[in-house]
């Protein structure tokens, strides 16, 4: 059984934020949650702890990376196999993001705005040198991407069925299985049912 201390969120952001510093070039950390865990959220925390040591650091959320609604919901709108092995393109994370960002310093913020169902129309940016990029979103691990660190927002089924919103209940089978078939564990594992009091796993 893993063994958990407690630490305040603060604590939390500071510590991703100092692993991170010590990081050289550009630099790829993973903050793998749930929607329910709102790890865009997190991803933010850190980044701004980063700018404000004079490191550039900038936030990609893997739902501007979903692929088209004719693909996501063509079996069935609440399916959660669907969820977990369709819903997120993350080859085109790697081939638009990570991959570039490493090679040449760019990379393109968003792919697909899921609420409009179309293109996001978003520019390739330029990274300031050292920039350190947090992906943020569910699933994250397991798929074959290149981080320098992982962060994972863990959840209990409990707290997952609680915090979900009933129309994105069918999300929480899809995470669950996802978890139970990815055996990657992550740098930072963290128990996030309560996030005003977060635990951190040790060693």
């Amino acid at each position: 059984m893993p063994d958990f201390t407690a630490v305040s969120p603060d604590s939390l952001l500071d510590l991703i934020a100092e692993r991170a510093m010590g990081m050289r070039g550009y630099a790829v950390i993973a903050v793998d949650g749930a929607d329910a865990a709102d790890p865009v959220a997190v991803a933010g925390g850190v980044a701004e702890r980063l700018r404000a040591q004079g490191r550039p650091a900038e936030v990609v959320s893997l739902h501007d990376f979903v692929r088209p609604a004719s693909v996501r919901l063509e079996y069935d709108r609440d399916s959660e196999f669907t969820y977990r092995t369709g819903w997120f393109d993350y080859s085109a994370v790697n081939r638009e993001v990570l991959k570039p960002l490493r090679d040449s310093g760019r990379y393109l913020p968003a792919l697909w705005d899921e609420r409009a169902d179309r293109s996001a129309r978003a520019r390739i940016r330029e990274a300031a040198d050292g920039t350190v990029l947090l992906l943020a979103g569910p699933m994250l691990l397991g798929r074959g991407l290149d981080f320098d660190l992982t962060v994972a927002l863990r959840m209990s089924e409990g707290a997952l069925r609680r915090r979900t919103e009933a129309a994105e209940m069918f999300t929480v089978d899809g995470l669950l299985e996802y978890q139970r078939e990815h055996a990657e564990e992550p740098d930072l594992l963290v128990a996030w049912d309560h996030p005003d009091r977060p635990a951190l796993r040790r060693g």
